[in-house]
């Protein structure tokens, strides 16, 4: 079966520096696929460049089987790709109810964002609380929530995460999460999520890709990877030791 993503020997420049070195991947329809890695192993370089803000200098990319890569940001929201940017990026002037329509705009079936939009309050209830508010007034978790709202408005068939979970509380995250898990479920929007948190990532997505300096080096269905050693010692914080001819495992202190 087709791939609804697929990317083949990418690579992407920043300047002179090659930050994503021949990436290849495949996201299924109706998934949660999950890029795991340390800071500058390239995930960002890659969700970026599916939407359209870095043009790939070799490398082909698929949507649907149709190339993407080159396109620009609002060609690649047309054709089905929406993206929640690292860092929320709200327009903090505009109220809430503004910022939801901004994420309709490409919608030509204009009698129906009204209704999609109560949905996404009813999925959102703190949003319509805050619905006449100006962005710049919510809490991190409620920017979030509006910046997830936003996209899922241009009713995409792939929504990308660039690190959903950043500068939140842990309950926060437990709430955002389970909020992915809905969204894909219930809705079948298919999910790209880069999240430097790999424990809650492995623990949504059903496939993941851990990169390290621009390159793939590890993929595989989420379960296998949690009982991966290396994965498990350098993304979950648990090492294995041996005692008395025993091996057990210990949490160690590492990134999360």
């Amino acid at each position: 079966m087709q791939p609804l993503l697929h990317l083949k020997n990418v690579e992407c420049y920043y300047g002179p520096l090659m930050a994503v070195k021949g990436v290849s991947l495949e996201v299924a329809e109706g998934s949660i696929v999950a890029l795991l890695g340390a800071n500058g192993a390239g995930k960002s370089t890659i969700i970026r460049t599916i939407s359209g803000f870095i043009r790939p200098e070799k490398g082909t990319i698929l949507f649907d089987g149709e190339p993407i890569g080159g396109l620009s940001p609002g060609q690649t929201v047309h054709r089905g790709i929406s993206q929640v940017p690292e860092g929320r990026e709200v327009f903090p002037d505009l109220t809430v109810a503004e910022n939801l329509r901004m994420g309709a705009y490409v919608r030509k079936d204009r009698r129906n964002v009204s209704t999609d939009m109560e949905r996404l309050l009813s999925l959102f209830p703190a949003l319509r609380n805050r619905y006449h508010q100006r962005a710049g007034w919510l809490s991190g978790g409620e920017q979030q929530m509006l910046a997830i709202a936003r996209a899922l408005l241009s009713k995409p068939r792939l929504l990308t995460m660039d690190e959903p979970s950043l500068g939140l509380s842990p309950l926060m995250v437990k709430e955002i999460f389970n909020v992915i898990r809905t969204i894909n479920r219930e809705q079948g929007t298919t999910i790209l999520l880069v999240e430097q948190n790999a424990r809650i990532a492995l623990q949504t997505a059903n496939y993941g890709y851990i990169l390290e300096v621009g390159r793939v080096v590890l993929d595989g269905p989420t379960a296998e990877l949690m009982e991966n050693k290396d994965v498990r010692e350098f993304y979950l914080g648990v090492q294995q030791e041996s005692v008395r001819g025993k091996k057990r495992w210990k949490r160690k202190k590492v990134w999360r």
